[in-house]
């Protein structure tokens, strides 16, 4: 019982610090989309995840009509899979059910850049991929 125990904890701890070492560069980016949302309206204060969690839901007219939310393709509770057009299985967005989703930059631009255009028909702004992003890591 008292093995179980040591393991137990043990696990606790190594998915806590997994967690953590994945917020360096989720910060680091909200800190970008936070510079860029100020620079293009002096009264952003601040992201919000229930406005992340409505954009991720919200139905969109302008991309293409098989995909017009994220919920789309990424499904409406982001720890669970989600499932693209063409059938391939999408890992979660939450966070904390897929902790190194975020951890490259790049690759989080690339998807964004992608997936706005198919869902709304345009490049996100700055508030809304910090947002969505707020609410991924609510998760």
């Amino acid at each position: 019982m008292k093995h179980k125990l040591i393991l137990s904890l043990a696990f606790s701890a190594l998915t806590a610090l997994s967690l953590t070492a994945q917020a360096g560069p989720i910060d680091t980016q909200l800190a970008g989309y936070k510079a860029a949302a100020q620079a293009a309206d002096a009264k952003f204060t601040a992201f919000s995840a229930e406005r992340g969690k409505a954009f991720h839901n919200r139905a969109f007219g302008g991309g293409k009509p098989d995909t017009p939310a994220c919920a789309s393709c990424h499904n409406e509770n982001p720890r669970a899979a989600g499932l693209a057009p063409t059938g391939k299985v999408i890992e979660p967005v939450a966070l904390s059910a897929t902790p190194g989703r975020y951890a490259d930059p790049a690759k989080v631009e690339k998807w964004f850049k992608r997936n706005c255009q198919e869902v709304l028909g345009r490049a996100c702004s700055p508030q809304e991929k910090g947002d969505w992003l707020s609410y991924m890591v609510s998760q």
